[in-house]
């Protein structure tokens, strides 16, 4: 992508960094964040006249004295803890998301944005982007709300709109996030430091990893698409908890024993993996990096 006005909210988190930073040498970025698990340092090496960073709510858009061509919606509640805490911010992620399609409806821009792998918990892998979601958690629900907002906009208004189901992302530019971060990367920083890194159940649980960098190079794929579509975006194969921890005592040198602990949620996703059929046809994206390679990356880049 090149030469285009580009709206990026939660683009001072985690996944909106990675992003900003692919963006930012050869567009005009603006960036809406409240910060609630970002932070404006993670930009900070990417200052340059093509950034502008606005700290408040995604709400605020339909307020901004700029024309985007694109809309990148990243900046919604991204934890389920978050929602448990604080149910009310399912009103919130909708209020969000109304107004950037408002905000999209009258400038004809596409809409890219974050939904979540969470929508399968309860379905049996591999995840495919045409089930029937179960009624699982207010996080859960929050997202379908969005993708059938999306919908409704494409169908009345012509609004371009792309559904990102991200599965477990980990990468670069986690640290604000600290406890809500992915727990490759928690469990990295724990066991750097001797500490063992900490497991609800057995470890048994499995998850699809990818990594952040793929997911933004997805991101500017999906700015192109037509109508309405959803897409997975994870590797498309997935690891135990255990497995992961075996994948990081090799690369550390060390044996570290994870510490297991009692199930404390109800209705915990057990096990997460995409089926990428329609993200390599349909989007014509195939994520880069393996599981074995991010963990390599990531150790380097968190020293």
């Amino acid at each position: 992508m090149k030469n285009k006005k580009v709206i990026v909210t939660g683009g001072a988190g985690f996944i909106g960094t990675n992003l900003v930073e692919k963006l930012v040498n050869d567009n005009e970025v603006l960036v809406i964040d409240n910060l609630h698990t970002g932070s404006n340092q993670n930009l900070k090496e990417f200052e340059s006249e093509n950034l502008k960073v606005v700290n408040d709510d995604a709400k605020s858009i339909t307020k901004m004295d700029f024309d985007a061509d694109v809309v990148f919606h990243l900046g919604f509640y991204s934890a389920s803890p978050m929602y448990r805490s604080n149910p009310m911010l399912v009103s919130e992620v909708v209020a969000g998301m109304t107004a950037v399609l408002e905000y999209a409806r009258e400038r004809q821009a596409p809409v890219v944005f974050s939904s979540t792998s969470s929508i399968y918990n309860g379905v049996k892998p591999p995840h495919r982007e045409d089930i029937i979601p179960e009624v699982t958690d207010l996080y859960t629900e929050g997202r379908i709300a969005s993708e059938r907002l999306g919908l409704l906009y494409q169908k009345l208004h012509g609004v371009n709109v792309a559904a990102m189901r991200f599965f477990s992302v980990y990468g670069y530019h986690e640290k604000a996030k600290d406890g809500y971060a992915n727990l490759a990367t928690q469990f990295l920083w724990a066991m750097k430091r001797d500490e063992a890194p900490v497991i609800y159940g057995d470890g048994e649980q499995r998850r699809d990893f990818i990594f952040a960098g793929d997911v933004a190079d997805a991101l500017i794929k999906a700015s192109d698409v037509k109508g309405f579509e959803i897409f997975n975006v994870g590797y498309g194969k997935n690891y135990s908890l255990n497995e992961l921890v075996e994948k990081l005592n090799r690369m550390l040198g060390k044996d570290i024993k994870p510490k297991y602990i009692p199930m404390p949620v109800k209705n915990y996703v057990m096990e997460t993996l995409a089926d990428t059929t329609k993200m390599r046809t349909k989007l014509g994206f195939t994520p880069k990096v393996s599981l074995d390679e991010g963990l390599q990356l990531i150790n380097k880049y968190y020293r």
